[in-house]
C-alpha cells in the first residue's frame, strides 16, 4: 500500500516518541526533562520523515512566521525552565503551524470505528464540524 523509507520509519517512531513524552510531562507536573525530549524528539521525527529541506522552508514560510516563532520560542522556554508559559506558547504555535493538516486529521480519524463514536458525540461533534468545514477525504 504505502512504502517508507529507513528514515520515514524512524521519524514516525521519534515522532510518537515525543507525543508520548510531552504527554508524560504534562501529567507529571510539567516536567522539564521530559517536555524538552519530547519537544526535541518530535522535531527531530517530522525533519526525518518529510525531510531537511521540505521541514526548511515549511518552517520559514512567510504566512507561518507567528506560528514558528512561537511554537521554536515556547520550546526555548521549556528549555530555559519557564515550563508552563513555554508551553502555552509552544501549543498556540503548535495550533497555528498545523492549522491547515486539521481538517484532513479529523477526516481520516473519522473513518475508524470507535474514534467515529467518540468524534460523533454532541459537544464534540460540533467542534469536529467546525474545525473541519466542507473538506472531504478525495477517496
Amino acid at each position: 500500500m504505502f512504502s517508507f523509507s529507513d528514515n520515514q520509519k524512524i521519524g514516525v517512531f521519534l515522532t510518537g516518541f515525543g507525543v508520548v513524552f510531552t504527554m508524560l510531562g504534562v501529567m507529571l507536573f510539567f516536567d522539564r526533562g521530559l517536555l524538552a525530549i519530547g519537544n526535541i524528539a518530535f522535531l527531530l521525527g517530522v525533519t526525518m520523515i518529510i525531510g531537511f529541506r521540505k521541514t526548511q522552508n515549511w518552517l520559514i514560510n512567510r504566512n507561518k512566521w507567528a506560528g514558528t516563532t512561537c511554537f521554536l520560542g515556547g520550546i526555548l522556554l521549556v528549555l530555559f525552565g519557564w515550563t508552563i508559559i513555554g508551553l502555552f506558547i509552544e501549543i498556540f504555535g503548535f495550533i497555528n503551524l498545523f492549522r491547515n493538516f486539521f481538517p484532513v486529521a479529523f477526516a481520516f480519524l473519522r473513518r475508524f470505528p470507535l474514534i467515529r463514536n467518540i468524534l460523533n458525540l454532541p459537544i464534540l461533534s460540533q467542534l469536529v464540524d467546525r474545525i473541519i468545514g466542507n473538506y472531504s477525504l478525495p477517496v
